[in-house]
């Protein structure tokens, strides 16, 4: 089943910036070849279920791995069956509707 995954992953205890934490998980998507995009509170993931379920635990111990002793993250999931859909689908199709009616 195909998932799109919000995640916000916030080391506790590390300091103020959590940008190289941050860098470590993007990697972690990366390597596991999945679909993400960045964005100021979060990564939205997208792929096969347990590929994106996998990759938030390789996170978690990933930030681990670098020092951070306790971990809080919050994931939103959404899954559809009716039909298709990435990611870049939704944001395109808010685009357009604001295209189609501007103010």
């Amino acid at each position: 089943m195909q998932v799109h995954a919000d995640l916000c992953l916030i080391p506790i205890g590390t300091g103020v910036s959590f940008s190289a934490y941050i860098a470590a998980c993007q990697k972690v998507f990366e390597d596991a070849g999945l679909s993400h995009q960045l964005h100021a509170y979060g990564t939205n993931v997208e792929g096969e279920w347990d590929a994106v379920m996998a990759a938030i635990k390789a996170c978690h111990q990933a930030v681990h791995a670098m020092g951070a002793m306790r971990i809080s993250s919050t994931v939103k999931l959404g899954t559809r069956t009716d039909r298709a859909q990435t990611l870049q689908d939704k944001i395109d199709s808010v685009n357009n509707k604001r295209s189609e009616n501007p103010r």
